[in-house]
Order: structure tokens, then C-alpha cells, then sequence
């Protein structure tokens, strides 16, 4: 019926390749980056991302990218930028943040050699780079050596959710949809839906710190099913390497830095739509081990809370209690009376030449088998 009065015009499907949202985090830490500068600078590492990106952008009008710089001291959005909400009439603002990638109220050079897109991305995170730069100071860097690896993955799984639901499929049976059956001139479009994926640019070594923050978020992901990429150009860690085989992602640990861009092409480039036709990367074997959560060392064996679960190195607690949870461990009973174990009943060997068909052995002496007349 629809195909005779002609209301199935109103119906549109997109049968383009779905969009792909690629969300960078970036390791500035500088105490890494000053080990790795002899080999690979911040400045080309940055410049070689940047061309990474515009490939990525390239590759469909519809995808979108985040970048994210997980620093010493704080996190922040180099990709894209900030802008507060408009005010209401009266003159408060509704509490939210809008993202805004097209570089409102900066000044971007015009080139007639360049893609005004790829120059307005180029230039946000260049510009924002410098500044987190610049705000960071001596007292900064002699806080700590390590980097906020767990909060740049909470901001990125937080910008996935909120674009994930921007580009939401509207279904037929909306009202939407019947607002558009009713307008001839309004179509519906039933969209695909956005395919997201996080890629960590890694130069940190020790990140035992954040086991739970980092735990917490690669149980996020596993939900939510975004693949974790790892492109380790320095150190090494179990959490990230647990991060990529939990939720499907690519992990790779280049023996030349220098390389980065090669990389990023011939094994990160390809969105979750296309590695269902392509052979990936794998880490081979990857460490399982867990890290303490009362010294935040790596261990093989420990000791877990029987309430939370938490991991520790030693029995040793205060009061007995756990660390995270409160709740009383008896944990140096458990070593001094170690529990009871039940051995094992050892099997009696049979001689040679007495296994027979009979159950139960050989029949007795003196014993004849009945015989009916």
C-alpha cells in the first residue's frame, strides 16, 4: 500500500559506512617524554598524531575525533574546545558544556593549501597544547612522576557516551517519525549508529597507582564495547596490556619510536567497521597479574578481601581491617593455622596376571557354577 500512494518517500535510510568517533589520549607526561626525547620528540610525536588524525577524518565526511591530554598533574581537552552554555532569560546557565570543534572565537590562519577542516583541528589542539604547557609549573612536576592515565579515560568514555547518544538511531514509531508522515515536506532518516574507540599513546612506565580508576574503566568499556588501542612508545605496564585483551583492542609496543607515524597507519587507522575484514595486531602473551591496593605494586600472589575483593601483598593490615571496604580480615590466622587438608586415598595396584572379567576379582576356591538340569 505504501508503494501506491507514496508515502514510503517520507522513510530515508542511510546506507553510507557507519561514523567513527576516535578519541586520542595522549601521554604529556614530561618526565617520560625528556627520557624519550634522544629518540622521539614531543614536538614530531604531535606532528605525526596530527596527520593520523586528518587520515582519519579523511576517511569518512561523518567521523569525529577527541583528544585528550593526560598530563602530570591534570587532564584536559586539546580536541575539541570548550564553550559555556547560553544563558537563559534569567541569566542562568543550565550547568552543561557544549563541545565545540569549530574553533569559535580563535583565530586560524587561512590557507588556501589546506583543508579548513584539518586547519581548524590543527590549530585547537596546538593552541591548547601551548597552554597546558604553560600552566604547568616546578611545584607540578615534582608532585608526581607519573601521569592521570585514569581520569583522561573517564573524560574520553564520558565524551563517547554523550556523542553515542547525539547520534542515536531514531526509530519508526517515534513521534518524530509520525510528525514526519504527517509533513510532506519533513523526511525521516533512520541514522546508523556511531561507532566509537579509544587509543592511548603511552610513554609512562609504573601505573600501579591507578589500578582501580584504570580497572574501572576498562570494565566501562568492556560494556560498552569500545575497544582500547595501545600504542606503547615507552615502558611497560600490565593494566594497559589487560585493557586491550578485555575489550578487543590493538596493543603494540614499536622497537622504533621514530617510526610512530607508520604505526599509526598501518595498525590504528582502521576503524572496529573495517578489522572485521583485516588480520590485527595481537600482544601475544599478555600479564595478568594485579597490583595491591595497599602499596600499589604489581604481585603475583596476594591476598583478597573476601567482601570487595581488594588485593593486598601482605597480611600485615591495620586492625585487621580492609582498606577499602572496613570490613575484619583474618588474615594472619589464615597463615598461622593454615587449613586442613583431607589426603588423598591412594589406589591399591593390581598384581600382574589377576585381572579377570569377574567383578569384584577371581571367583573362590571351592565355589562351582550352579548347572540346571
Amino acid at each position: 500500500m505504501n508503494n501506491i500512494d507514496g508515502s514510503d518517500r517520507h522513510l530515508k535510510t542511510e546506507e553510507a559506512p557507519p561514523p567513527s568517533l576516535l578519541t586520542i589520549v595522549l601521554d604529556t607526561n614530561p618526565h617520560a617524554w625528556a627520557h624519550l626525547s634522544s629518540t622521539l620528540s614531543l614536538s614530531a610525536a604531535l606532528a605525526n598524531i596530527l596527520i593520523f588524525i586528518n587520515a582519519h577524518l579523511a576517511s569518512g565526511n561523518t567521523n569525529e575525533v577527541a583528544v585528550i591530554a593526560s598530563h602530570s598533574h591534570k587532564t584536559s581537552y586539546l580536541y575539541p574546545t570548550k564553550t559555556p552554555s547560553q544563558p537563559t532569560r534569567n541569566g542562568d546557565t543550565n550547568g552543561d558544556v557544549e563541545m565545540n570543534g569549530n574553533g569559535t572565537g580563535r583565530s586560524h590562519q587561512e590557507s588556501p593549501n589546506k583543508y579548513r577542516p584539518f586547519a581548524v583541528v590543527e590549530s585547537t589542539i596546538l593552541q591548547n597544547f601551548a597552554k597546558l604547557l604553560n600552566e604547568t609549573n616546578e611545584s607540578h612536576l615534582a608532585a608526581t612522576p607519573t601521569t592521570l592515565i585514569g581520569g583522561a579515560l573517564s573524560l574520553a568514555l564520558t565524551y563517547i557516551s554523550k556523542s553515542t547518544l547525539q547520534h542515536a538511531p531514531v526509530t519508526s514509531g517515534t513521534e518524530n517519525s509520525m510528525a514526519a508522515l504527517a509533513d510532506a515536506e519533513n523526511v525521516h532518516v533512520d541514522r546508523v549508529a556511531l561507532t566509537s574507540r579509544i587509543l592511548i599513546v603511552s610513554v609512562s612506565g609504573d601505573l600501579a597507582n591507578q589500578y582501580i580508576p584504570v580497572m574501572n574503566s576498562i570494565f566501562a568499556a568492556q560494556r560498552k564495547k569500545i575497544p582500547i588501542d595501545i600504542l606503547k612508545l615507552a615502558g611497560d605496564t600490565v593494566l594497559l596490556q589487560q585493557a586491550s585483551d578485555a575489550t578487543g583492542g590493538v596493543y603494540m609496543k614499536p622497537e622504533r619510536p621514530e617510526g610512530l607515524l607508520q604505526y599509526l597507519m598501518m595498525a590504528f587507522l582502521p576503524d572496529a567497521t573495517a578489522r572485521a575484514s583485516l588480520v590485527i595486531p595481537s600482544a601475544g602473551g599478555v600479564d595478568f597479574r594485579a597490583a595491591c591496593f595497599c602499596h600499589r605494586k604489581v604481585v603475583d600472589v596476594g591476598f583478597v578481601c573476601s567482601v570487595c575483593l581488594s588485593i593486598f601483598c601482605e597480611p600485615n593490615l591495620p586492625d585487621n581491617l580492609c582498606l577499602t571496604c572496613g570490613s575484619y580480615l583474618s588474615l594472619r590466622a589464615a597463615l598461622t593455622n593454615p587449613p586442613a587438608l583431607i589426603p588423598k586415598k591412594k589406589k591399591k595396584k593390581r598384581k600382574a596376571g589377576t585381572d579377570t572379567a569377574t567383578p569384584g576379582g577371581s571367583t573362590p576356591a571351592g565355589s562351582s557354577t550352579p548347572v540346571h538340569p
